[in-house]
């Protein structure tokens, strides 16, 4: 009796989540900028962080070493480290310029003047003439 509440807990709960899985649509040119400038926001930070840490142990060390000499103990040379890196502010990425549509663009060359109309009362015989027997 359990073993089957359970089992069909399990069904259930898997039938339920299936909706997760559907497949989002692709985002559009502003959400792609958006998660650009978003994900280079974010890389950004981590450096920061990286940055402020590595100040920090860089003054703990330094308060430690002060205080074990001010204790008459021997103190180890300091390992040779990098330096801290700072990353320094953000700087957002150049927006990419609204792409103009071809008409507008003026990468066609111009329509040359019309001297006469684009199509002409003739009748259809004499722009097809009769085929060759």
């Amino acid at each position: 009796m359990k073993h089957t509440l359970i089992l069909q807990g399990a069904l259930s709960l898997a039938l339920a989540s299936s909706p997760a899985f559907a497949k989002l649509p692709p985002l559009g040119p502003e959400a792609q900028a958006k998660a650009a400038d978003t994900a280079a926001r974010t890389a950004w930070s981590g450096k920061v962080d990286a940055y402020l840490l590595c100040k920090a142990q860089d003054q703990v060390a330094a308060k430690y070493r002060a205080s074990a000499q001010a204790a008459g103990k021997t103190v180890p040379a300091a390992p040779a480290t990098p330096a801290c890196a700072d990353p320094g502010p953000y700087v957002a990425a150049a927006a990419p310029t609204e792409a103009k549509p071809i008409e507008a663009s003026g990468a066609h060359s111009p329509a040359p003047t019309a001297a006469s109309p684009p199509s002409a009362n003739q009748p259809s015989s004499e722009v097809h003439p009769a085929p060759k027997k």
